[in-house]
């Protein structure tokens, strides 16, 4: 019989590094690695004692349900136009000043993201922030990444601030006797104070490692190095262009992309139009010095070889088209395509002329080029595809210039409130009640108020499931029963028991201390769910061992989990600024390493004297 649980504990410490090492490499989708441990776990069910009904647990678990209310309570009120409406008093109280837009960024987006999921919420502020930033004479890079890292830090406020709150409230129903998972805000006080220390970090030393990766008044551009990818060619007399229309035209030479045709001082956009080329034309086109050679010879076409292609040329002239950055979120549908077969050209009227991913530049070949999360686009698109973007979250426009060419100057043109905004946070603040008065389990609140979400007219039902990260919720639903394999063999107590080895070196406090920094790591390179997942129960089990408070142990890995700073796939929110930032991968670990060591001590100590070891 020891045996068999040696064997079975075996086996399951194999599965979890083959999974750590594909939620690191990313060889296959986070989300499908999950899955596949489901499918892993029931197959070699001998050895992890998880049977079928057990693996997809993960599915019906209440933390998972709760999880998909609280994505769709988070659209309802991101409908509203609160969030947009509070951006633009934000951009009027900063009055252009540098200081002033960091508090503004960072002081706004904690609080709020206690109460609303924060991958919406920065996703609203990207292009407010980049505006600040304009308007503040600054780098959006000295903004962007404090914006997410305060987004972050409001996750632990409450128990609906993030999924590994909710997570680790029922692992405490499951794992500690007598417990009935956690309190809406039993640990607000303590994620207050985290609030405070790292907001006071963010505005003091982080505001100096902070790095102006992004020029201030950068030309987009020369921002991705396009110098040598657009030129002004006109039409000579006798062209084959003339008499074409722009799109067949474009049709006909799939190498380069027509963005626009001049005559007379007036522009038209590419590649879409129906306009009709004649001689003297201007036209600005994309693609490799070669193949624009090919083109130019191919139509009789002349080079203006002294008329540089700049942002201006864009902007000078008003057309229906748009110059535009644009991240790709986590859970776009985009994600794995390749630019062709995302539909953006055909369908959106949106020419993608280069990508960033990190320190990597895309520039030539980008039709087979396949997207991934955190890619940065630049893109000559339309307002209505603009507006699109915005509204279905396929892409985050990350330009204020962009957002503000769909409406005027109207602060209810800009950011117009739903007549619906009164209902839907009233719903939320309900939904919050009812859980923090123990009125109602969390998850019967929060599918309570989704119901009354779509009753009301607050959300569609189209929209409730378009705002779920499903991606998050497989990739949940997947590492659940793996923590139940872990626990069920006698896994994580065996981890544990190297947590409790240090107890001879260390205090009980220097071992959650430890703890907290081995979650923090785990965290920060295979997303904070699967930490939760797996270190929860090795937390809660070395606590056991140690005869202290389980529940102190559980709220430090809780807390480590959900607070992930220092790389930029860590916490997606992360990815969703790396690439309007300008950021190497070091500078997370230069700005976020210090501050979740400065968090690690203050909330060992928080928990300590609050809840006891």
């Amino acid at each position: 019989m020891a045996i068999f649980e040696v064997s079975g504990v075996a086996v399951v410490f194999l599965l979890i590094i083959a999974v750590l090492v594909a939620f690191v490499t990313e060889v296959v989708p986070n989300d499908v690695t999950a899955i596949g441990v489901v499918a892993a776990l029931v197959i070699l069910e001998p050895w992890t004692g998880v049977g079928s009904r057990a693996a997809i647990s993960g599915f019906a678990n209440p933390a998972t349900v709760t999880i998909i209310a609280m994505y769709m309570l988070s659209a309802g009120v991101q409908n509203t136009g609160v969030v947009e409406r509070l951006g633009v008093y934000l951009a009027e109280l900063t009055a252009g000043r540098e200081f002033r837009a960091l508090v503004a960024t960072v002081c706004t987006t904690g609080p709020i993201a206690g109460f609303v999921n924060n991958t919406p919420v920065v996703a609203v502020f990207i292009p407010m922030v980049t505006g600040l930033a304009e308007n503040s004479k600054v780098s959006p890079s000295k903004l962007l990444l404090p914006l997410s890292y305060a987004a972050i830090l409001g996750g632990t406020l409450t128990l609906i601030g993030t999924s590994t709150n909710i997570l680790a409230s029922d692992f405490a129903r499951l794992l500690i006797d007598g417990r009935d998972g956690i309190g809406m805000f039993e640990f607000t006080g303590l994620g207050a104070v985290l609030l405070v220390v790292g907001l006071a970090y963010l505005l003091t030393v982080g505001r100096r490692l902070t790095p102006a990766r992004v020029p201030v008044d950068s030309d987009p551009l020369s921002e991705f190095d396009l110098d040598d990818y657009l030129t002004h060619l006109y039409v000579r007399p006798g062209s084959a262009a003339v008499g074409l229309s722009v799109e067949a035209f474009d049709s006909a030479h799939p190498d380069v992309r027509i963005l626009q045709v001049r005559r007379d001082g007036e522009a038209y956009a590419g590649p879409h139009s129906d306009r009709v080329i004649e001689a003297g034309d201007g036209v600005i086109v994309h693609g490799p010095v070669q193949a624009v050679t090919r083109f130019r010879e191919a139509a009789t076409l002349g080079r203006r070889a002294r008329e540089a292609v700049t942002e201006d040329t864009f902007e000078s002239a008003v057309t229906d088209g748009m110059l535009a950055k644009a991240v790709v979120p986590e859970n776009s549908p985009f994600v794995g395509e390749t630019v062709a077969e995302t539909g953006l050209h055909d369908y959106h009227e949106t020419s993608v002329l280069a990508v960033r991913r990190g320190g990597d530049l895309f520039r030539t070949d980008l039709a087979a080029h396949a997207l991934e999360a955190g890619d940065l686009l630049l893109v000559r698109t339309t307002p209505a595809s603009v507006r699109y973007f915005t509204d279905t979250g396929d892409l985050v426009v990350a330009d204020e210039r962009a957002l503000d060419r769909l409406a005027d100057a109207d602060i209810d043109e800009i950011a117009p409130l739903s007549p619906k905004t009164p209902i839907a946070v009233g719903v939320l603040v309900g939904v919050v009640a009812l859980a923090a008065l123990d009125m109602l389990p969390i998850v019967i609140a929060a599918l309570a108020g989704v119901v009354a979400m779509v009753v009301t007219g607050c959300l569609t039902t189209a929209d409730a499931y378009d705002a779920v990260s499903w991606n998050v919720i497989f990739l949940l639903a997947g590492v659940i029963p793996l923590g139940i394999a872990l626990e069920s063999t006698g896994g994580a107590a065996l981890v544990s028991e190297f947590l409790v080895a240090t107890d001879g070196y260390l205090p009980t406090v220097g071992v959650m201390f430890l703890l907290y920094v081995v979650a923090g790591v785990l965290a920060s390179v295979i997303t904070p769910v699967a930490t939760a997942v797996l270190m929860i129960p090795v937390g809660v089990s070395a606590a056991a061992q140690l005869g202290t408070n389980e529940f102190a142990f559980l709220l430090a890995v809780m807390f480590a989990s959900a607070t992930s700073f220092m790389t930029p796939v860590g916490y997606q929110t992360n990815l969703m600024v790396y690439g309007p930032g300008g950021y190497e991968f070091t500078d997370f670990l230069r700005v976020g390493g210090p501050l979740q060591l400065l968090l690690a001590v203050v909330a060992t100590a928080g928990i300590a004297v609050i809840w006891g070891v």
